[in-house]
């Protein structure tokens, strides 16, 4: 692996790590593209490689930091938690099964669609407070 092959996975854990802990994003909307984008990986390859990420505990230390000030509510994370076991197993039989053009497409307008709305909802915000 070339250094700057390192480097570039290096940025990319970095901004998925601080937008994570920032804004609670990071593992699909940061590192599938970047890997798709910048790594030259297929959408599968992609998905695949930010699942592992997930897998280990990358989060622990914004965790830590945001249960400190309490703006954790345990009961709703566990559920979401349990279910998205459930949910990933179910969702990732279903993408290795369907063209992955499908997947990215669908991926991509998903992407689109959430960013939309939550333009539309800080644009509101403003105007409210005017």
């Amino acid at each position: 692996m070339s250094m700057q092959t390192i480097l570039i996975l290096i940025l990319i854990g970095l901004c998925a790590g601080i937008l994570s802990g920032f804004v609670g994003v990071g593992g699909g909307v940061i590192i599938v593209p970047a890997l798709i984008y910048f790594m030259s990986m297929s959408q599968m390859e992609a998905q695949g490689t930010s699942l592992f990420v997930l897998l280990l505990p990358v989060g622990i230390l914004a965790v830590i930091n945001y249960s400190k000030h309490g703006t954790i509510n345990w009961k709703f994370g566990l559920i979401i938690a349990l279910t998205f076991i459930v949910g990933g197993y179910f969702g990732s039989k279903i993408a290795l099964k369907i063209n992955p053009a499908y997947v990215k497409l669908i991926f991509g307008v998903l992407m689109a669609y959430v960013s939309f709305r939550m333009i539309m909802s800080g644009i509101n915000t403003f105007s409210d407070e005017s």
